[in-house]
Order: structure tokens, then sequence, then C-alpha cells
């Protein structure tokens, strides 16, 4: 399949994480937030002089001149398009971590109603490509929290941007020749046609080319339509990917599991249900092992929950690959159907503390007037900050670093 999706712009997957979650997945700029004065455009003559140069082979691919001169009238140069390809971090959040933010119970909550809300349509799709509901309300989820976060940079300005930069600069060159097809078949206009800063769009974040291949006009009205606010043409193109990517009707994802003494020796192993099951494997939630063949997953070491995994595990991969977006996907689609939080624990973190702990922290941290932002657990930047001002004040090494001391001196007030 190529690169397909956003594969291209993530090490270590999660950052689909961010995606619907604020951190930044696909690049996002929430649909209704102020663009950075970066993301403007700014006078770049060696831009303008790509774009002349890139004019002759769009339309030697047959875009037309109307077209082409309509899509870049009010294109332009964007630096920070650049800043954020050149400066994208290896995040190396933990699963337990990952699942606070793409699982957390406001995120499940918002889905459940989402997935009410759009039922009808999504047995509509379901009955088309045969990808359940709650897989694609899930995918939504983590893509675009539920259409909330779409992005709104222009998708010609951010590509043809990294096109002329260079840096890969024929896959980007492609996105943009993929990008003027989408406005000569007439989907959208030129300014319809945003999304992240690295081009990806729609309720669930399509780049030009995979819109290209796996795009649906699911009501046949003669667009495929996904960036206005009716998901419906968005939701339909991803049950499409699943489908041609080789999604099985009526199997699972995998399932939570719990594993008998010494069975994480048996990490990545492969077996048939029975086989699982005489090895003394049993499913988390209760019942029984399914029959296919399913794959031990022990994503964070035997002290973490453990996962079987089957086939359509592999599919949800194809949409990012990174376990931890699989694992996230399927975690969601099983919490919007109404099943609970992971039985299995995490470990303590390198500092000791369990995410109790940490959220904890945060909200004590808040409450001696250090905001640590939502008390997720999941410590970034903005929690660093509060830990830093609370040692300055009291005299402490300012290190920004969490541990057991710190929360027991809050705890003392």
């Amino acid at each position: 399949m190529g690169s397909t999706r956003r594969n291209f712009l993530f090490t270590g997957g999660a950052m689909a994480l961010l995606a619907g979650c604020g951190g930044g997945g696909g690049g996002y700029t929430s649909a209704d937030a102020p663009l950075d004065p970066m993301l403007l455009p700014q006078p770049n003559p060696g831009w303008d002089a790509w774009v002349a140069a890139f004019r002759g082979r769009a339309q030697s691919q047959g875009i037309s001149g109307g077209t082409f001169d309509a899509a870049f009238r009010s294109a332009g140069f964007l630096p920070g398009v650049i800043e954020r390809d050149r400066s994208q971090t290896e995040f190396t959040r933990t699963l337990e971590d990952y699942l606070a933010i793409t699982a957390s119970e406001q995120k499940v909550s918002q889905g459940r109603a989402e997935l009410r809300g759009n039922m009808g349509v999504l047995r509509e799709i379901e009955a088309r490509y045969g990808v359940p509901p709650h897989v694609v309300c899930a995918v939504w989820g983590m893509e675009s929290s539920y259409g909330t976060r779409r992005g709104n940079i222009p998708v010609i300005s951010a590509c043809s941007t990294l096109a002329y930069e260079g840096r890969r600069g024929a896959f980007f060159e492609a996105q943009t020749l993929a990008a003027l097809r989408i406005l000569q078949r007439g989907d959208t206009s030129p300014s319809q046609l945003t999304g992240s800063w690295a081009g990806a769009m729609g309720h669930t974040q399509f780049i030009p080319t995979t819109y290209q291949s796996y795009a649906v006009d699911f009501r046949g009205d003669g667009r495929r339509d996904i960036w206005s606010d009716d998901p419906t043409d968005g939701l339909a193109s991803t049950a499409n990917y699943l489908s041609r990517s080789g999604w099985r009707r009526g199997e699972p994802w995998g399932l939570e599991v719990v594993l008998p003494a010494g069975g994480a020796s048996m990490a990545g192993g492969t077996r048939s249900g029975a086989g699982w099951t005489s090895a003394g494997v049993r499913p988390a939630s209760g019942g029984s092992i399914p029959s296919g063949s399913g794959k031990l997953l022990l994503p964070e070491g035997a002290a973490g929950p453990a996962f079987l995994v089957y086939r359509n595990f592999n599919v949800i991969l194809r949409y990012n690959n990174a376990q931890k977006y699989g694992i996230g996907v399927g975690h969601l689609s099983d919490r919007l159907l109404g099943a609970g939080p992971l039985r299995g624990g995490f470990p303590p973190d390198r500092y000791g503390l369990t995410i109790d702990d940490r959220r904890e922290l945060q909200r004590r941290l808040t409450g001696a007037g250090f905001d640590a932002g939502t008390p997720d657990g999941v410590l970034g930047s903005k929690t660093e900050t509060a830990i830093q001002g609370y040692q300055a004040r009291n005299g402490l090494p300012v290190t920004g670093e969490p541990s057991q001391a710190l929360l027991a001196r809050l705890r003392r007030g």
C-alpha cells in the first residue's frame, strides 16, 4: 500500500496520540483556534520559483491551468510548517499514559454520545463495508476528537511548502498534486481544503494521496466531502480504508487477558483459541477466548496488562503503524460499547509513582497555586513548570521532576 495515512509523519506512533487529544497528532491546529503567525503566508522568492516550475509538472499530470491558478491564488509559503517538520519529537509515552489520554473518561463519554447520535449512518456504513460502528467511531475519536480538531491550515500551502523545502520533497510534491486533483474533481474548494500542518485532512485525517485512493461519496451527491461538519463521508472513507486493508467482518481486534503464573514467557507467541485456553490464558472480563489465531502482546512487560490480538488489529495498524495506536483504537472501541477500564495494572513509573499518585500530585500542585493542568496523571511540560514553581517558592532544588518526597510534602501542606 506504500506510504498511506500518516505513517510518514510519526515514529513510534503515537502520535496520532495526540491527534484527537490535543497533543499534536497529525500536526493539528484546532479548527476554531487562531493560527500561529508563522502559519500564515510569508513572502519567499524561492517558493514562488518552485510554484512556477511546478505548474508545468502539474499540467503534464492532467491538472488544468485554471485549477492550478485557483488553488495557488491565496496560497503561500508557511515557515511554521517547516519549523514543525524539523522539530518533530519521538514521543516515548508509556501505554498507560497513552490510554489515559486517548481513552480518558471524558473521551469515552463524548464518544458514547457520538456513537449514539450517529448510529444510523454508522449502521449503514457497516452494512456496506463490514466495519462495526464502535470501531469507526473510535478511529474518529483518536484522529480528530470526533471532528472537533480537523485542522485549519490550507493544504495547498502546507504541502507545497514542504515540497519546496525538500527534505521530503518528492513525497510532498505528490501530496500537493493529489490535493490539486481533489480540487479539480470538485470535492471541495480551495478555501475549504484545510487540515494539519502536514496535510492530513478531515474527520479522520487522510493525507491527499490516501484520500485519492480511499475516500468515498457515501450519499452519492457527487462530492467526497470529509471536511464539513457532517462526518458521513469521513466515517465511510475510514471504513472503506479498513475494509480494503483486510478487515474481517465479525472478528475481534483483540482483548485483554489474564496470564497464568510464568505466562509472560509466552509473549509474542501465536496460538489458536483452544491453544491459549489450554495454556491457562483467560479473558480479563470473563467468557472464553475467541477461536481464531491470536498473538500475545505484553506492551509494558510482565508487570503490565496482556492482550491477545487478531488479524483486525493488524488492519488497524495499516491506519497508523504503532502498537500503542492499535491498542488505543481497540480499547477505545470497547469502551464505547460499554466496557470498563483495563483490569490489568501498570507498574510505578521511573519516579516510583503510580498514575493515581501522579493525578494527586497534579491536583495538589494546582491547589497550592501552581497550575499543573488537567489531573490526568500524564506528566508533561505544564506539570513540570508547576513543579519548578513550587520548588522555587519553597527553597528546594529546582529540577521539575516529581517524586514521592514531593508528593508527601504537598500532602502535609
